[in-house]
């Protein structure tokens, strides 16, 4: 699901502050409607924009909501990578292989990321989500845990309106605001939307070139190096500095295999900067994450949503299913939470303590595990948390 937005600076507009958040509601969406208008749009238009928005408390839930992202990598992926979705694609691979051509030689983009995606962000168009889009965006700005992420989309979907894309009500989506095929937020549609199939217009819901088309533009947009790797399932030495697999590491793809790295399948890249990664430690699934893998953090800030959509592109383009190993018993969501508190009594930036592994929480995992003296794998286990 995708959450990068730009943020947006309190200010004045027209003499009047603007409420960022909170407040009764109808008061909250009258000050959007007269920003809008401040911001030189037809106050008729703006109107009817805004005639239908209701608060919904279910995005509010949904927000709150998101225990899935507690589950350790083998289990996160698991459920995602089902056969169903291994079968879809390759049908798809077939039917739109003119098109997945296409898109390769304009954009440099895998057929293997975009139908990743696609299948994990709308089931390949069969779930694409029934929030209203435009009172998910409204709710999720009044609310004043994270306005400034929400409000700008709320402007880019007035746009998209009175271009004729986008219906204050019958466009639906996910509960944070993004729409279409390949889940895409307003500003991002604004952006990269892409008329793949030459009507003349940007569906994102229905036609799949104008889905795929703009996925890859979207991906280019944020830094996606054309026709290069993302992501290679490897094997590691019994014994290695294992603080050395980090996100935050990175050296040449030959660097890692004098260290004893080994590719499962095919040759390493050896002149792109790689970084190791152990997702469940040293004992568990391994791959080398190549540039192109950290744009994907620009689509999902999840880390094993992360790691799941490269290793299942990689699949859906002929890789074999990672080799699972026998990765050490983790936390629960509850004990994480836990390990969390203590980290951040110890002086450490975990975040949030929600329970969730995210980069953060793994970066000071890795620390004290330094100074204990244990293997610097970043996976914390029972034992790390008795002895914390």
């Amino acid at each position: 699901m995708r959450l990068l937005f730009a943020a947006i600076a309190a200010g004045f507009f027209g003499g009047a502050a603007v409420a960022q958040c909170g407040g009764e509601f109808t008061d909250f969406v009258d000050s959007l409607r007269n920003e809008a208008i401040q911001k030189g749009n037809d106050p008729e238009v703006t109107r009817r924009f805004f005639a239908s928005v209701r608060h919904d408390p279910a995005v509010i839930k949904a927000d709150r909501r998101q225990g899935h992202f507690q589950l350790k990598f083998i289990d996160f992926s698991g459920r995602l990578m089902s056969p169903y979705r291994l079968d879809i694609g390759a049908k798809k691979s077939r039917d739109l292989d003119k098109l997945f051509d296409q898109i390769w030689n304009t954009y440099g983009v895998s057929r293997g990321i975009l139908m990743a995606l696609w299948a994990f962000e709308s089931d390949f168009g069969l779930a694409q989500g029934d929030y209203n889009t435009l009172n998910a965006l409204v709710t999720l700005s009044h609310d004043c845990r994270r306005p400034e992420l929400f409000r700008p989309q709320i402007f880019a979907a007035l746009e998209l309106y009175q271009r004729g894309d986008f219906s204050p009500t019958e466009t639906t989506g996910a509960w944070a605001g993004e729409h279409g095929m390949v889940q895409m937020l307003p500003k991002d549609i604004l952006l990269n939307g892409v008329d793949g199939d030459g009507d003349g217009r940007v569906d994102l819901e229905a036609s799949e070139p104008d889905a795929l088309f703009s996925g890859a533009n979207m991906l280019v947009d944020l830094g996606w190096r054309p026709k290069e790797p993302w992501l290679q399932e490897v094997r590691v030495p019994q014994e290695l500095d294992w603080s050395l697999a980090s996100l935050n590491t990175t050296m040449p793809a030959a660097d890692w295999v004098k260290l004893g790295v080994r590719p499962r399948s095919g040759e390493v890249e050896g002149h792109l900067a790689a970084s190791l990664l152990l997702p469940q430690g040293r004992h568990g699934p391994a791959f080398l994450a190549y540039p192109n893998f950290h744009v994907l953090f620009e689509w999902n800030k999840s880390f094993v949503y992360v790691v799941t959509v490269g290793h299942f592109a990689a699949r859906l383009v002929g890789a074999p299913l990672y080799d699972a190993g026998s990765p050490d018993p983790g936390l629960t969501g509850e004990q994480m939470m836990q390990l969390q508190e203590r980290l951040v009594a110890l002086g450490h930036d975990v975040g949030k303590i929600d329970g969730i592994l995210g980069r953060k929480t793994r970066a000071a995992v890795r620390d004290v595990q330094k100074q204990l003296g244990l293997p610097a794998d970043a996976w914390p286990t029972e034992d790390l948390l008795s002895r914390l």
